[in-house]
């Protein structure tokens, strides 16, 4: 897929190293076809990290597809240079207006807070209403999917004994569904939360569906049936490091993690992870976008902002 990004994206260098293909704004608005619009709101303190990940697996299918990132303006970043976030990122108040065929809503690092304690929490309930007729197809990762459920549903979180990081094993309960197709019947996933959601609050739910769970984990993959809210828990973007990092992180901040699970070779957390989600992230993020944006979003969004609200009311 062609992602249409700015030139100057720190990501984009990254991405043309392994081999992506990413468009400019000058080739992309030579071909005569309709981008696909998604909206990131990037949740995650280190923003151009996520990025990174992100539009790596927003790369499989060749749909081109439009980039927006966008940030909360009630909460100030500390880990992300303010001119990064000026130049490429926008506010709330900035795409309000627009449509979008797909929002990805990431996690963050807020799970042992009550949603309400969230400094940005106001914001992006209003986000999230604001998509029931702006967006066709939400995904949500992590805390955000925790906090879509809880802000849509009520479904509340519920704190871990010790936080669950690793690597674990998902197996396969829905294997028609489109978000499922050319999954094995197990695949493996990171996960990195303190806090979790319970099955038998999605099961109560007829508009729910559980694709995927697992022993360790529980909940994995969550969706409606119309595939316009797609719930992930754990973190198929993640790179091969990422949990290495965030074990060293919480290390050196005194707080005694756990070794992640799963992850490092003879759990010696020396050894270089072993990576086993590639392909299930390349699969899971391609089937969203052709299964659950590509093919359903509308051709005329007013007359599905009209079919939204009315819904609503």
């Amino acid at each position: 897929m062609p992602i249409k990004l700015e030139k100057s994206l720190p990501a984009v260098e990254q991405l043309k190293a392994e081999n992506i293909f990413v468009m400019d704004d000058d080739r992309a608005s030579h071909q005569d076809i309709r981008p696909l619009h998604i909206l990131i709101l990037n949740l995650m303190p280190q923003k151009i990290v996520t990025e990174t990940q992100l539009l790596r697996l927003l790369a499989n299918t060749p749909l081109q597809v439009e980039i927006d990132f966008l940030y909360m303006e009630s909460h100030c970043s500390k880990t992300t240079q303010a001119a990064h976030m000026e130049e490429f990122y926008r506010t709330f108040g900035e795409v309000k207006d627009r449509y979008f065929d797909g929002l990805i809503v990431t996690g963050a690092p807020v799970e042992n807070l009550a949603f309400e304690e969230v400094d940005y929490w106001e914001e992006l309930l209003a986000v999230f209403n604001w998509a029931k007729s702006h967006v066709y197809s939400t995904l949500h990762i992590c805390w955000g999917a925790q906090a879509g459920l809880y802000a849509r549903y009520g479904i509340e979180k519920h704190s871990l004994p010790q936080k669950l990081s690793g690597v674990y094993r998902q197996e396969v309960l829905a294997e028609r569904n489109p978000l499922m197709r050319g999954f094995d019947d197990e695949f493996r996933a990171p996960h990195s939360r303190h806090t979790d959601v319970r099955a038998v609050d999605i099961e109560r739910l007829e508009n729910l569906q559980v694709l995927a769970q697992g022993t360790e984990v529980g909940l994995s993959i969550v969706a409606s049936s119309d595939l316009r809210e797609v719930y992930s828990f754990g973190h198929l973007e993640y790179d091969r490091d990422t949990l290495a990092k965030e074990y060293e992180r919480d290390c050196l901040a005194g707080l005694d993690p756990a070794l992640p699970e799963h992850y490092f070779k003879g759990n010696d957390p020396t050894a270089r992870p072993v990576l086993t989600w590639n392909l299930p992230a390349a699969q899971f993020f391609t089937n969203w976008i052709n299964y659950a944006v590509y093919q359903e979003t509308p051709y005329d969004w007013k007359t599905f902002e009209q079919s939204a609200l009315s819904a609503s009311l």
